[in-house]
């Protein structure tokens, strides 16, 4: 399976034939400017919560793609009142078979508001199985023990995980949601993007490596196999 680090949360996965975007922030990502998001292709594009810095780029990414539009019922209904008409409606809990395998919408610890201040219904993270590997996409979230859940389900190859802190898990709880949900793989995300999340990420991957975890730390447009 192959993942490209767009910046911030976005990350690009290729499964099956089938291109699929997460929470794309890129074209006011100053950090993210050599990336030209008229060049990137979507099959699905796939939401976490509201908050600006998720979604500035779905709907322009969406609209000249034709991307499915995955998320909560509340987003959903944002991006259509939008004209965006190729979506599909999910809530925490709920799992759906798609034509590159199976996605379960879990539980975050977080807040979700769009960008007009109209709400963005409880945040979310998602669960894949698929034939080439199954994953969990954290979004942003606190530490919560409901991660101890997703590998009573599913036997996961690895994690996307924030590591950045203040708005989000920092390297110490990602090690333990990494250990909650039973990977030794981990990609970081949400990390350095403003100056509240900056992080040393030599730092980083040491205390990762003390708890024997490989944390991956790409630089945006770099590309990784897992």
């Amino acid at each position: 399976m192959k993942l490209t680090f767009l910046g911030h949360a976005t990350i690009l996965a290729e499964i099956g034939g089938k291109k699929i975007l997460f929470d794309p922030f890129i074209s006011v990502n100053k950090l993210a400017s050599h990336i030209d998001i008229n060049e990137i292709e979507a099959d699905y594009i796939f939401v976490s919560h509201g908050h600006e810095d998720h979604v500035y780029d779905v709907e322009s990414i969406a609209k000249r793609t034709g991307a499915k539009i995955v998320s909560n019922f509340e987003i959903i209904n944002w991006f259509e009142s939008k004209g965006c008409s190729n979506t599909h409606p999910m809530n925490t809990g709920g799992s759906w078979k798609f034509d590159f395998g199976t996605v379960k919408s879990v539980a975050a610890v977080h807040s979700s508001t769009m960008p007009d201040g109209k709400s963005g219904g409880c945040p979310n993270g998602f669960v894949f199985e698929t034939p080439e590997g199954n994953f969990y996409y954290a979004g942003d979230t606190a530490l919560t023990m409901d991660m101890k859940l997703i590998p009573l389900q599913t036997d996961l190859d690895f994690a996307i995980l924030p590591i950045g802190d203040n708005f989000t898990m920092g390297v110490e709880d990602a090690i333990l949601a990494s250990q909650f949900v039973s990977v030794n793989k981990v990609l970081g995300m949400h990390f350095d993007t403003f100056g509240y999340i900056e992080i040393d990420h030599q730092l980083a991957k040491s205390k990762f490596e003390e708890a024997n975890i490989e944390l991956k730390m790409l630089k945006i447009g770099e590309s990784t196999e897992f």
